[in-house]
């Protein structure tokens, strides 16, 4: 691997804070990040599926990231917010509890995952950024929802 390249590439992302944790994603995954709405609840959807909006006539279903991470839901507050984002030709909307920043971090910067991050499963992990005083998780949203995850979301 030609490491003189990898110090020079910047990845742009995205952060946004789950309870404790900060995370990351790909600024190009992001379609938009909107304040929550109404979300209407959706009968025998998959736990973490917190519903779908409406937005500007598209259906989207949206996921409590809490949830999907075996945390304890939270009241929507002013900080709350949904991140649009297209994983496998599918949009959905992840309820985050506040988006941070846009930051561009040296590639160099980030390392593959510890086996366990923060109790979470690191399959969706892509790697663990290390900033000044504090980690950033980054996410890998193609594999933050399973096939079969993706095939439920997909009938509702």
């Amino acid at each position: 691997m030609d490491l003189k390249k990898q110090d020079d590439e910047l990845l742009q992302l995205v952060t946004f804070s789950i309870g404790e944790e900060e995370f990351g994603v790909d600024i190009l995954k992001v379609q938009e990040i909107i304040r929550t709405m109404e979300i209407t609840k959706v009968p025998r959807a998959q736990n973490f599926v917190e519903g779908v909006i409406n937005l500007r006539g598209k259906v989207i279903p949206i996921i409590d990231m809490r949830r999907r991470f075996g945390l304890d839901s939270k009241a929507h507050d002013q900080h709350t917010r949904i991140i649009v984002i297209e994983i496998n030709n599918m949009i959905v909307g992840f309820v985050v509890d506040s988006v941070s920043e846009v930051l561009r971090i040296p590639a160099s910067t980030v390392e593959p995952p510890p086996p366990v991050v923060a109790g979470l499963e690191s399959e969706y992990i892509s790697g663990v950024g290390k900033l000044h005083d504090r980690l950033l998780i980054l996410l890998d949203l193609d594999k933050l929802l399973s096939g079969e995850d993706m095939e439920s979301i997909g009938q509702l």
